[in-house]
């Protein structure tokens, strides 16, 4: 079997976790995020786009078996893909806070009693809420998560708003509602009269669930991932959303035996906190998945390893290919070239691709890292089709075809990363097209035709979402596009001139 041959049957896998599901669990490495999150040490996980989260929260659904074991269920509380469920949020949101952690909490309620009824949950407290849920319309047969959505948020509103043709609405001064609301959940604590008449706030609802669970031995776990894709049309709404979603996380914290957790991206998490949220502080169980270079191997290796023609070819297995940091750089090393740049300073192969798929940050995704690969198997395998010279030796990979394969990788990131989640960037790196890599204000000021002052609080932005690696000193900053962006802009390397910027 010819390298062609070889190369058209091996696989690096997908960059995006949700179009690997059936197969992520025999690509995935144990990793301490891993282990601590799937020991219940871990409830909110924070990382970058194409960090990581996605897969985290595929295995935990896919290990459901084992946590079963452990006395643990496991629900998802947004579609794992397709259409989110939240997205239809978007044309009638929430009006405010508290009407959204409303809808946080009864949503839940919902989810859990339509979980008590999946896995066979009994006693008296299940069936308690169970029965104050049907009184309200919120129970139905052969439901998803969107129309469990719908029916939470159709209740919710009728709660928390008044009808338009109503003036002058009378409130009921024991519940604050609106007196033609004639539900039985309330969103505050009833006085003891109004409870006593059967009355329920939605909170009473999800302590009856977790004394439900109490008294069968379950615990629940409500995972929730997806929600920059379900929120996207609306910055507002999804900050709006989160931060209610956080408040009602640490309301439930008194719940021992039901839990949330929430896989989110940083950045995402960091426009909720840079208007001040107090309540940051309080969330402890948490993480920030974060890659380094052995990380990266080993996922590199785990993946390749997993080709049986490869093991077959190499005379090795997968165990053996990634029982330690020496057998994963030997592996590496038989297929890979020692160097894409020959020279004594030259970096290796495997540190040359990641500095060629980090960000400004100096972070380094998975996601293009693995997008990278697979670019480098199509670029290869053309060159071996148009008849060149396979590699020497063990190789399955020619120098050459390295700096042909990241064209693909800087366009797709630029585009669905930066482009499709900073729309509004768009222009202002467009006027930078095939200009040099390293900038000062004052060049920037000229290519996007304002006054410097301007010009560096608007490089700022670019370093804040990585396109800009910030360098320089505080006084004199320079602006230094990394290479992951350049081909994607067809951009010179070298450092802009006042003159080169001039039109």
């Amino acid at each position: 079997m010819d390298k062609r041959e070889i190369l058209s049957m091996i696989r690096f896998g997908q960059q995006v976790a949700e179009n690997e599901i059936d197969d992520l669990g025999t690509y995935f490495v144990e990793t301490d995020h891993w282990r601590r999150l799937f020991a219940g040490e871990i409830d909110i996980v924070y990382g970058s786009k194409g960090s990581g989260k996605s897969a985290l929260y595929f295995l935990l659904l896919a290990r459901e078996d084992a946590l079963l074991d452990r006395g643990i269920l496991v629900a998802a509380g947004e579609n794992p893909r397709g259409a989110p469920a939240f997205r239809d949020l978007v044309a009638d949101p929430p009006t405010s806070e508290a009407e959204f952690m409303g809808l946080w909490k009864l949503y839940f309620a919902c989810l859990l009693s339509d979980l008590f009824a999946e896995y066979g949950v009994s006693g008296p407290h299940a069936t308690e809420l169970r029965h104050a849920l049907e009184q309200e319309g919120l129970v139905q047969r052969g439901r998803n998560l969107q129309t469990v959505l719908q029916g939470a948020f159709a209740y919710v509103k009728k709660a928390f708003r008044p009808s338009s043709i109503e003036a002058g609405v009378d409130v009921d001064p024991l519940t604050q509602l609106p007196r033609s609301f004639r539900g039985r959940i309330t969103f505050r604590e009833p006085v003891a009269e109004i409870a006593a008449s059967g009355y329920r706030s939605v909170d009473q609802l999800l302590t009856t669930a977790n004394e439900a669970l109490k008294a069968e031995g379950f615990a629940v776990w409500l995972l929730l991932d997806r929600l920059d894709v379900a929120f996207a049309e609306s910055g507002d709404l999804e900050q709006n959303a989160l931060r209610a979603l956080f408040r009602v996380y640490l309301d439930l914290r008194v719940l021992d035996n039901v839990q949330l957790k929430v896989f989110l991206r940083s950045d995402i998490w960091d426009q909720i906190t840079s208007a001040g949220f107090r309540e940051a502080s309080h969330i402890g169980r948490k993480m920030t998945i974060g890659w380094d270079r052995p990380s990266l191997l080993s996922l590199v290796v785990s993946r390749a390893a997993r080709n049986a023609i490869l093991q077959e070819l190499l005379r090795t297995s997968r165990e053996e290919a990634i029982q330690s940091s020496g057998s994963q750089e030997r592996f590496f090393y038989r297929l890979f070239p020692d160097q894409v740049d020959v020279g004594s300073r030259k970096p290796r192969t495997f540190d040359w691709m990641l500095t060629r798929t980090k960000d400004g940050t100096g972070r380094n995704a998975p996601r293009e890292l693995i997008h990278f690969l697979n670019s480098l198997r199509e670029v290869q395998v053309r060159r071996l089709e148009i008849g060149e010279s396979p590699p020497e030796g063990e190789s399955l990979f020619s120098r050459g075809a390295f700096k042909d394969a990241l064209p693909e990788v800087s366009r797709t990131r630029l585009e669905q990363t930066i482009y499709a989640e900073y729309p509004n960037l768009r222009t202002r790196l467009e006027a930078l097209r095939r200009s040099k890599t390293r900038h000062t204000g004052a060049t920037l000021a000229q290519v996007w035709k304002v006054d410097v002052d301007r010009a560096k609080p608007m490089a700022e932005e670019l370093v804040e979402v990585g396109f800009f690696e910030q360098r320089g000193t505080q006084e004199r900053p320079e602006y230094w596009v990394p290479f992951l962006y350049r081909d994607a802009l067809d951009m010179v390397q070298g450092t802009a001139e006042e003159s080169d910027t001039e039109s």
